[in-house]
């Protein structure tokens, strides 16, 4: 139904935060050893934007969204809204956590592994 926007609002979010800190951080890191938190924002942002999309358009496919009332879901009638915001709460909100648990265990190996930093800031270049 309509749990992709809930990874959706999070991506609007890290999107907005990424580009605040591009105002005061450089996307290429000070040394070799070292990721940006820019660059890192960008992984989380990349991660979370491709979800939903790929769960939008899923959900387009299988005509589980409408563009009339109650939106976002192929539910029949404005009463059906509280399953539509179950759903949400569950399988969005789990899927938000998850990628974002994805993502801390993507930065946690990129800070403590020197030779990956090395390779991920020459990939940048």
């Amino acid at each position: 139904m309509a749990c992709f926007l809930v990874p959706a609002g999070e991506a609007i979010v890290a999107t907005i935060i990424e580009h605040r800190l591009g105002k005061d951080q450089p996307t290429a890191p000070r040394s070799e050893d070292k990721l940006s938190w820019r660059t890192k924002l960008s992984w989380l942002t990349g991660l979370l934007w491709g979800g939903a999309i790929l769960l939008a358009l899923e959900h387009l496919w299988h005509g589980e969204v409408s563009f009339r009332p109650p939106f976002l879901t192929a539910l029949g009638s404005a009463q059906d809204t509280a399953v539509m915001l179950r759903e949400m709460g569950t399988v969005g909100v789990g899927m938000a956590v998850l990628v974002t648990s994805v993502w801390l265990i993507m930065v946690l190996v990129a800070d403590r592994v020197p030779a990956l930093r090395r390779v991920l800031v020459r990939s940048k270049d």
